[in-house]
């Protein structure tokens, strides 16, 4: 089926609004995406869900009329007569097929594969973990993944209690406990990124009793972690840190990803509050905190 999108340039700030008017235009689905054209995912409840410039973009069924939508966007304050945008046409493709051929088994550290579900395991005998996102984000594709994933292989999480922080996928939580974690209690704003957990949890042969799964407001009050890793936004991270280092025990290990480096300082002096960190491992234009619970 044949689409159309249009692309509006915009700040930060006007993103949200924005995009909930090209909801009301008939647009069937909105994408933020920041200056360095990485889509954004897994926003704080009630916060912008974006830093810097951002372009806002809605996709609409190719028979739409675009110039009414143009003209109903014209009349929102937020936008005006001169907007900036662009209209052009998708090819009409088998977007979940060419997705699935270009998604390939990806090694990390010395032990681990994520294979896709419909892939064989290039190596049957390493820790292989069957990965279909479904819902929510989570490939190891993306630099703040496979910084998680590295770390992850390179520790021992024999009998380990870990919290994946931001589970979407749960591809952390399903990397740790086929890594040899006890048990793996993942959180996520998104019930779609729980439904995917479970669903990855199960296809990796991963007993239920050893992966609890919540909602922040649900998760329980003394929980608490060997070993947490935290995929998410620098703004969430900022907000809550002194919750996040509450849930890892007095020895425990933290990671911290989803930073663009030049947001690196900043986290290390919020967080070294409560851990001595390591160096910074950085991968393209993203890095990763991690460090132990004093």
């Amino acid at each position: 089926m044949p689409w159309i999108q249009i692309r509006i340039n915009t700040s930060g700030e006007l993103a949200e609004s924005i995009g909930d008017h090209l909801s009301e235009t008939g647009a069937v689905s909105v994408t933020f995406v920041d200056a360095k054209d990485t889509p954004v995912f897994e926003p704080l409840p009630g916060e912008t869900r974006l830093w810097g410039d951002t372009d806002v973009i809605g996709l609409y069924d190719a028979i739409t009329d675009m110039k009414s939508v143009v003209a109903q966007l014209q009349e929102q304050p937020e936008l005006g007569p001169d907007f900036t945008h662009k209209v052009e046409a998708l090819e009409d493709k088998d977007w979940e097929r060419e997705w699935m051929d270009n998604f390939k088994p990806m090694r990390f550290g010395q032990r681990l594969w994520i294979c896709p579900s419909w892939h064989e395991a290039p190596e049957p005998d390493a820790v292989n973990v069957l990965l279909d996102p479904g819902l929510a984000f989570g490939t190891g594709t993306h630099p703040t993944t496979a910084l998680c994933l590295q770390w992850l292989d390179g520790l021992d999480l024999s009998d380990k209690q870990v919290v994946d922080f931001g589970c979407g996928s749960g591809i952390l939580a399903v990397a740790a406990l086929k890594l040899g974690a006890q048990h793996c209690t993942g959180i996520d704003i998104d019930p779609q990124a729980l439904t995917a957990s479970r669903d990855n949890a199960g296809r990796n042969g991963i007993e239920e009793s050893r992966l609890d799964l919540y909602l922040p407001n649900d998760q329980p009050d003394n929980l608490q972690a060997d070993v947490l890793v935290a995929n998410i936004l620098a703004g969430p991270l900022r907000e809550l840190a002194p919750l996040i280092a509450g849930l890892v025990k007095p020895g425990g290990r933290l990671a911290l990803s989803g930073l663009l480096k030049e947001q690196n300082d900043e986290l290390r002096k919020i967080y070294s509050q409560w851990f001595e960190l390591d160096d910074t491992a950085v991968m393209e234009d993203w890095c990763r905190i991690s460090g132990t619970r004093r």
